[in-house]
């Protein structure tokens, strides 16, 4: 193994970890609406419906992403739906119920936050002896572990306003 060999790994491991600087680290459209949705439902009274259009209606966006979410949301037990005329949605539990966490899990597609955490796409060759995996593994556990204290209760705090910013009266 020459200098050679150790200086190309190091620009790439360099370029890479650039790379992660420059982009932030974040959870994907489909997951902040998922919690959107949650969030949304949790100011209703127990057991009274919204739909996927009053929804989006309200958050400013698509209606059909919208559609994709709600399926998975009830799929998954968060939501209970019920269709028709008088149709819509609710939450299935209460929102101290309902894990941050647990939601992110679910619709999150993964939570490699590099290359080495794919088996099947993972083309790194330091990757074998390289400890920056387990330093980044100790960084998502830590996240998640930050995301499971908290529910979607907890993000409805009343010093933040929430509740006057979405008044399901105020909408009617």
């Amino acid at each position: 193994m020459g200098f050679r060999f150790v200086k190309n790994n190091f620009v790439r491991l360099y370029n890479a970890v650039w790379i992660a600087k420059s982009n932030k680290m974040q959870l994907t459209q489909y997951t902040d609406f998922s919690l959107r949705v949650l969030i949304y439902l949790s100011q209703k009274k127990p057991g009274e419906l919204a739909t996927i259009s009053e929804i989006a209606g309200f958050y400013g966006i698509s209606r059909n992403h919208l559609v994709k979410v709600v399926h998975n949301l009830a799929t998954y037990g968060f939501i209970q739906t019920t269709r028709g005329k008088n149709g819509g949605m609710c939450l299935a539990r209460p929102a101290a119920e309902i894990g941050i966490g647990e939601v992110v899990r679910h619709t999150e597609p993964n939570l490699d936050i590099a290359e080495c955490f794919n088996k099947e796409n993972n083309s790194c060759v330091i990757s074998p002896v390289c400890a920056l995996k387990s330093i980044l593994d100790d960084a998502r556990n830590s996240f998640m572990q930050t995301l499971d204290r908290y529910t979607i209760a907890n993000a409805l705090s009343q010093q933040h306003g929430l509740s006057k910013k979405i008044n399901i009266e105020f909408l009617r």
